[in-house]
């Protein structure tokens, strides 16, 4: 209940503080928004689906471009593009997570990673530079508050963005206590007796896939309209990798994990930047090296541990 108290007093906390702070802090902590939703899609597939993905930068690619695609080219209202972009990385995770999950472990990894690796590519292609604008990408413009709302452009996209992430965190914390969620952790745990107590391991690990891409693929369209650009080169398989880092320093199979995770993938770097120009990148190694070391169990694991500590008797 305490934990609960504090989450809540942390979510109103940050609201506050994006909607009088600063633009830069406020971009800022759009996209630790939008960074939390695409990584709490990755720990339901990773966390507690123990599905490795090194590929879900390319998901968050085709939210991206789903978007841009559908806002720049057709004139689509972005309150609908969002959800067409998640349905649609939906519909491909699916379809992609069909055969790859048969795979499993490394090999899985291995398929993401790939995909990961060729999208981008894919992007430049000639076939699609009429619809991707190739390498020179979509430029998009701000969207404007509705009804003569009092917010700037930036005040009202990170709106849009933090009731969209408390309305699909709520829906994974329901689903996770659910019927659904405990057949996706049984077949993390043990495939052969979840199987045998009747659950379709093939047809969770698949649906799972879909769900983790569509929280995904959210996360990207929203990520463009606050961006206002989608590139090729945006979504190297760099982004993969993050996502990845952000599930596992915030915490494996936890739903606040998301969080601590994409302040981590947002901060650190610059922190990084900022203590060494020369080698930013060797300071990003040490304090992640640090945080994993320090914090086995992600930062969601560990204030977990702090909080239900037992108290010494006198």
């Amino acid at each position: 209940m305490r934990t609960r108290a504090v989450g809540v007093a942390a979510v109103v906390a940050v609201s506050a503080l994006g909607l009088f702070g600063s633009s830069y802090h406020l971009f800022q902590l759009t996209l630790v928004v939008i960074y939390a939703i695409a990584l709490l899609g990755l720990n339901l597939l990773t966390g507690y689906g123990g599905q490795i993905s090194l590929g879900h930068g390319a998901f968050y690619g085709i939210g991206a471009y789903t978007l841009a695609v559908l806002v720049h080219r057709t004139s689509v209202p972005y309150w609908l593009a969002i959800p067409a972009a998640g349905a649609l990385c939906g519909v491909v995770g699916f379809l992609f997570g069909l055969p790859a999950v048969r795979l499993g472990g490394l090999h899985l990894a291995l398929a993401t990673f790939a995909l990961g690796v060729v999208f981008p590519q894919v992007l430049k292609s000639r076939g699609l530079e009429a619809l991707t604008g190739g390498v020179q990408g979509i430029a998009l413009e701000k969207i404007e508050a509705p009804l003569h709302l009092p917010l700037s452009p930036d005040q009202w996209i990170y709106c849009v963005c933090l009731a969209t992430a408390v309305a699909l965190f709520a829906v994974a914390h329901n689903l996770m206590r659910g019927h659904t969620g405990r057949a996706i952790v049984a077949i993390r745990d043990n495939a052969v007796a979840a199987s045998s107590m009747g659950v379709d391991t093939a047809m969770y690990k698949s649906l799972t896939f879909g769900l983790s891409a569509f929280y995904t693929g959210v996360a990207g369209a929203l990520g463009a309209l606050a961006v206002q650009f989608v590139g090729p080169d945006s979504f190297a398989v760099f982004v993969s990798i993050s996502f990845l880092v952000g599930v596992v320093v915030g915490g494996l199979a936890s739903i606040s994990g998301a969080i601590y995770g994409a302040l981590f993938i947002q901060f650190v770097p610059d922190l990084a930047d900022s203590v060494s120009k020369a080698a930013p990148s060797a300071v990003y190694g040490v304090v992640l090296v640090l945080s994993i070391y320090l914090m086995p169990r992600g930062v969601a694991g560990s204030l977990r541990s702090i909080v239900t500590q037992p108290k010494e008797g006198p």
